[in-house]
This record gives C-alpha cells, structure tokens and sequence, in this order.
C-alpha cells in the first residue's frame, strides 16, 4: 500500500513538473513575441522619422538622417539574408559570426549620429560629417560584401541543382523514346488492319521463321508419299475441250 502511495506521489510531482515546464516555454515563446513585436514596431517609427527628416528638414540633420537611414538599411537586408542562409548552408556561421562583429560598429556609429542630431553647435556637427560619411560607407560596403556574396553562393547552388535535375531529365526522356529492336519486331507481327496490304518484307520474314508448312510430323528427310491426281479436282480452262465419258460394250 505504501509503495502505491509513493508511486501516485511520484507521478503527481512529475505531473506537475511538466506543466510548469511547459507553462514557462509558452510564456517565455509568448514574450518573444510580443518583443519582436515591440522592436519591430519602434523600428518602423524611427525608419519612418528618419524619412520624414531628410524630406522635411535640410542641412546637417538631413544629411545626418540620410546616413542612418542608409546604415539601418543595408545591415537589416544583410543580416536577413545570412540568418536565411545560415539555416540551409552551415559554411555562412562564419560570415554571419563576422557580420555579428560588424554589428558592434553599426550600432556604435548609428549611436553617435543619433547623437549628433541633437547637438546645437551644428557648425561643429558640419566640419565631422565628411568623417562620418567615410565611416558609414565603410560599414555598408563591408555588409554588401557579405550579403552579396551569400546571394551569390545560393544562386551558384541553385543554378548547379537545376543542371543537375536537367541532366537527368533529358536520361528519362530518352529512356521513355527508346524501343528496342525486339520491340519492334513484335510490333511487326501484329495482325494488319482490315483494308491493309501486307508489308512483303514482314511476310518474307516471317515465311523464312515458320517451319516448312508441307513437311509432315516423320521429320524433313523423309520422303513424301505421291498420291494420284483427283481429276474431278483440276481446274478446268474455258480453252480446254470437255473430257468425253468412256463407253463399255
């Protein structure tokens, strides 16, 4: 009885262990979600402020506006092709290790121009932008590199697949238009349709494959027995003059 217990006891904990297991990974899959739903909707607030600044205002937050835009751009587009990639293709982890490092740098020069926006010396601001573009196009230029050479490399996979695929397509539909000679000459024996004139070389063929149809069961060498004429059975020719019946005394 006491081990019943025990056993009941043991199944209710493990019981309750899961449930509590399972509560945490809905909650915690729940506030995933509703995380990706907060960042992606503050980046859409910002991608949209960050437009209407360099069309509403001019100057040095305009151009400010522009840079960031562009940086936010490029590394979002390069960072959803390599995560895409990585999970089909093993050998982009590297690229996308290496595009983790880039990040560091995106997102300290997106902080300073970010800060660079609120600043009131704007003369000050104007004599650092040529430094800023330099290193906003060095950022975008190296996710480029990495993005287009993951797009590449799948195209290059993609484009040796379907050659592959094609090559063994044209082996099938080669196989399927293939008969061979056996297959022919049974279609050569068939019964002709009615209204057809035998084809002479398929009759000389089949003459030559047949067995001598007046040789007898006795074997070929044996000779053939000579039997008389039934004159009742000869034609008779329109020329030739009737035979006259035999008379008896």
């Amino acid at each position: 009885m006491a081990e019943a217990i025990a056993i009941l006891a043991l199944l209710f904990v493990a019981f309750v262990a899961l449930g509590v297991f399972v509560t945490v990974k809905a909650v915690k899959a729940a506030k995933r979600g509703v995380d990706r739903t907060i960042t992606q909707a503050r980046r859409t607030v910002e991608d949209t402020t960050l437009r209407a600044k360099t069309y509403g205002t001019g100057g040095v937050t305009a151009e400010l506006a522009q840079l960031r835009l562009s940086l936010r751009t490029s590394m979002r587009a390069t960072q959803d092709a390599l995560e895409a990639g990585a999970a089909e293709d093993a050998s982009l982890q590297e690229s996308l290790q290496l595009f983790r490092r880039l990040s560091a740098h995106g997102h300290e020069l997106d902080a300073d121009l970010k800060r660079l926006e609120r600043d009131p010396d704007r003369a000050g601001v104007a004599a650092q932008l040529e430094e800023l573009r330099e290193r906003t196009q060095r950022i975008i230029h190296s996710a480029e590199s990495l993005r287009w050479a993951a797009r590449d490399r799948a195209r290059k996979f993609a484009d040796d697949d379907l050659a592959s695929l094609n090559a063994q397509i044209d082996v099938e539909a080669g196989a399927l238009r293939h008969w061979t000679v056996s297959e022919q000459e049974g279609l050569s024996w068939q019964a002709q349709p009615a209204g057809t004139a035998p084809d002479p070389a398929a009759s000389a063929t089949r003459s030559a494959q047949e067995p001598d149809a007046g040789r007898g069961a006795s074997g070929p060498d044996e000779p053939r027995a000579i039997t008389a004429k039934d004159p009742r059975q000869q034609p008779f020719y329109s020329w030739q003059k009737s035979t006259r019946p035999e008379t008896t005394n």
